[in-house]
């Protein structure tokens, strides 16, 4: 009798550990899943501001229509995926170009007087902001939900119940990673 009440103890320890383990599971794959919404929401709020910047330097720059097609183009292909690796790759593109539109912005100093074009630069370099705190959130909550799926023990709940690792949003382009060079 006691040694069935220990074997009962001892399976009932076992299973409480395992229901905590998946639990812990079930909530980083819900961290990740709200850090990607939270990316989503912040890179849709950059693609909705893109048509505006376009259209208040169409008129100034009417012979640079490859940058501002680039920048069209671009913008429509990243709000057709919600792969994170490709995402990331597709808004590296996004953001190079709308670079290039700014630096082709420079040579139209009425167009860098205007107060719309000012507003609409200072709302997409916030935007850039949020989408960088975004980025680290949910890169966060991918590395705690990787580690936890790897981990031993908790990796056999994981190949128990399907719980694979998710992807990092991450710089494709080397170029942009690298540290950048000041001379003096």
């Amino acid at each position: 009798m006691t040694a069935l009440i220990v074997v009962l103890v001892l399976l009932a320890g076992i299973l409480a550990w395992a229901v905590g383990l998946y639990n812990r599971l079930v909530r980083l794959r819900n961290m990740v899943k709200e850090g990607w919404s939270g990316i989503e929401v912040q890179l849709k709020r950059r693609a909705n501001l893109i048509p505006n910047l376009i259209e208040s330097v169409k008129g100034y720059m009417s012979h640079e229509r490859g940058v501002l097609e680039k920048v069209t183009e671009l913008r429509s292909r990243t709000l057709q995926t919600d792969q994170p690796a490709e995402r990331a790759r597709l808004e590296g593109d996004l953001g190079r170009a709308i670079g290039r539109l700014f630096a082709v912005a420079e040579a139209f100093p009425e167009l860098k007087a205007s107060q719309n074009f000012m507003d609409l630069q200072d709302e997409l370099s916030q935007i850039e902001d949020q989408i960088q705190m975004a980025r680290r959130y949910y890169n966060g909550t991918v590395r705690d939900l990787n580690i936890a799926v790897e981990s031993f023990p908790s990796n056999i709940v994981a190949g128990m119940f399907g719980f694979r690792q998710a992807e990092f949003f991450e710089i494709e382009d080397e170029a942009d990673r690298a540290v950048p060079k000041v001379e003096f």
